[in-house]
């Protein structure tokens, strides 16, 4: 079964079907955090596939960019959320029809696109080999930022309206809630903080003149 396989298509065996369990493992799991902890390895693994593709800077940037800043955030907030998970599978077998047939759908189009058809092994033809000095991230660069740059720059102003219009939707004026100006700090005085009061001084007796007083008023 394995005879004609070398060591590069064992291995790729191998991360694809640990990506394949978490992947499974992610839409599966009851608990959330459980779920996070598996799109981590699924994470790790695909980079692994990257790694193996000689696609050196997407896989790092993977690992760095969605395992090291957005999972990680998501792992939080999701272990400091008090979720109720009763809640959450409320109605699950009421939009199993209408998810199973988008799935199947989504499967489809994946078949069709990605079957033997167009990506056979007679249509994509192994990448030639690179000399030392080659570097995937020069040429990546360069592609984006020449023959692509006006997609890139397109891209960039969608997430960046994106990003205002979170923003704006989830900034409400709340009566209840305290800020501090800092503005308002900067110029305040300290006559407008402080004011000196002046109180005549008082005198406490001594303990035997207090005792003495209180045994007269006896």
């Amino acid at each position: 079964m394995f005879e004609g396989m070398g060591f590069q298509d064992f291995v790729f065996y191998i991360f694809a079907a640990i990506l394949l369990f978490a992947g499974l493992r992610v839409i599966t799991a009851r608990n959330p955090v459980h779920a996070a902890l598996f799109l981590v390895l699924s994470f790790f693994t695909a980079a692994g596939i990257w790694l193996l593709l000689e696609a050196e800077f997407l896989a790092i940037a993977l690992v760095l960019v969605y395992v090291g800043a957005v999972m990680v955030l998501f792992l939080f907030v999701v272990m400091m959320l008090d979720i109720n998970l009763d809640r959450l599978r409320e109605g699950f077998w009421e939009y199993l029809p209408m998810a199973g047939l988008v799935g199947v759908l989504m499967a489809a189009e994946m078949v069709m696109i990605l079957g033997s058809k167009n990506f056979g092994v007679d249509k994509v033809s192994a990448p030639p080999p690179k000399p030392a000095d080659y570097s995937n991230t020069t040429e990546l660069g360069r592609v984006l930022y020449t023959d692509y740059l006006l997609p890139f720059e397109l891209a960039a102003v969608v997430l960046l309206v994106a990003i205002v219009a979170a923003i704006a939707l989830t900034l409400r004026g709340r009566k209840d809630s305290k800020f501090i100006d800092p503005a308002e700090q900067v110029k305040v005085k300290r006559s407008d903080r402080v004011r000196m009061i002046s109180m005549p001084s008082f005198k406490e007796p001594p303990a035997v003149e207090a005792a003495q007083n209180n045994k007269d008023q006896a």
